[in-house]
């Protein structure tokens, strides 16, 4: 409020002076404040100590609040006093100037300090706490699954280890086959956590190390999971919307393109979508899965996410419940974001015949007693149910408009990038 005195503590990000008057601006992990300083008001000191600020030493400032239009906030703080809390050598690494990726992802402790990754965490933030919001609305119940295991759910490389005298044990590559196991007990559940892929992908939607939320649905089918796919993203584009369009702002994004973000999603049959690829020069046959070429492609024209059905049975995971209508596809769904971010969501129905999953576990030429438990849920009560994974780093990229997936992770994890 204005005329108020106020304490204020923070990191300096800009400073500038006239010789009688001076300009601070600092950020205190809320915001940005413009601190004004008039040599003729404050102490001989606090002026001196001013001219040792260098950028992000840490002070403390007390003075009096004053309306400002243009400063940061529509407010600014006359200065009375300035504490340096700690102060910053003046060779800090990350200057305003064009720096090399490597060089900032070297110096990513330092590089978060900056604008535009401090904007793209708070939508991260905010887009997990509008998924918590969501599912919690619809009474599903928040479950953790191991992050160590002794069986994998997906053909992706696996990052494994030794496990006392229990053998190999794997870096989990999702929470699925758990998540199946709480659905049975509490109907509805999700989980939301790290998930690990040892593939030697270099590309712009890849990481190691990623965050996926998957919800296990109890009595739901393949159209009921994607009814539940499609309010779940158009939920979470209106909260970003809502909540934090200073951030875009500062991301540059075009939030025009997320307004028109509106359920439901067109839905493509994977032989159609066969057919359309092709008619638009991709080498793609049937039978082989989506590059994110082909996925670019597919979503050319559509201002809201894709769905993508029914894919074949050699092109997708196991535990994927055969198509009736077509016994060479099952029933699943990848649901392409618009503007070329590619796939974001993956799900399917899930197998719910015993014998059949074992045939497809031996047909994967996975270990049979590794999936005993899992095999029990088909033997006893066995139920319809589906389920997807989101990528939380692949939807922040995408409503964030960032080019590179790098940068949606507050410390990534990629091929050739394990510190800091």
């Amino acid at each position: 409020m204005a005329g108020a005195q106020a304490t204020v503590r923070g990191w300096v990000v800009h400073l500038r002076s006239s010789g009688k008057i001076a300009f601070i601006v600092m950020r205190d992990g809320t915001g940005l404040l413009q601190v004004v300083l008039v040599k003729s008001q404050v102490s001989p000191e606090t002026w001196e100590r001013f001219s040792q600020l260098t950028l992000e030493t840490c002070l403390s400032v007390t003075g009096e609040v004053r309306s400002e239009p243009r400063a940061p906030g529509g407010f600014e703080l006359g200065l009375r006093d300035l504490e340096v809390l700690g102060s910053s050598p003046i060779d800090y690494p990350i200057q305003p100037k064009e720096h090399g990726i490597d060089f900032l992802l070297d110096h990513r402790h330092l590089w978060l300090r900056s604008p535009r990754q401090v904007a793209i965490l708070r939508i991260r933030h905010e887009i997990a706490q509008a998924i918590h919001d969501f599912f919690y609305a619809r009474g599903f119940v928040h479950i953790d699954t191991p992050i160590l295991t002794a069986a994998i759910g997906e053909r992706s490389g696996l990052f494994q280890t030794e496990y006392f005298d229990e053998g190999v044990a794997y870096l989990a590559q999702t929470g699925q086959l758990y998540g199946e196991a709480a659905a049975a007990a509490l109907g509805c559940i999700y989980t939301f956590g790290p998930t690990f892929r040892a593939e030697k992908s270099k590309t712009r939607r890849h990481l190691t190390e990623f965050w996926m939320i998957e919800p296990e649905m109890a009595f739901y089918d393949t159209h009921d999971s994607m009814r539940l796919q499609e309010d779940m993203l158009a939920h979470i584009v209106r909260r970003v919307l809502e909540r934090r369009r200073p951030e875009l702002q500062v991301l540059e994004r075009d939030v025009a393109a997320l307004e028109r973000v509106r359920t439901p999603f067109p839905r493509i049959e994977y032989s159609d979508a066969v057919s359309i690829l092709q008619t638009k020069g991709s080498a793609i046959q049937w039978g082989e899965d989506l590059g994110a070429e082909d996925e670019s492609l597919l979503v050319e024209g559509h201002e809201t996410p894709v769905f993508v059905c029914n894919y074949p049975k050699q092109a997708k995971a196991f535990y994927m419940k055969e198509n009736p209508a077509d016994p060479r596809t099952v029933l699943c769904d990848d649901c392409l974001a618009p503007e070329g971010y590619g796939e974001i969501i993956g799900g399917s129905q899930r197998e719910d015949d015993h014998d059949k999953l074992v045939e497809r576990i031996r047909e994967e030429g996975l270990p049979l007693d590794a999936y005993g438990w899992y095999l029990d849920l088909r033997k006893y009560g066995t139920f319809v149910h589906s389920g997807y994974g989101l990528g939380l780093e692949r939807t922040v990229a995408w409503i964030c408009g960032t080019p590179h997936i790098r940068e949606c992770a507050a410390f990534p994890r990629m091929m050739h990038r394990l510190r800091p």
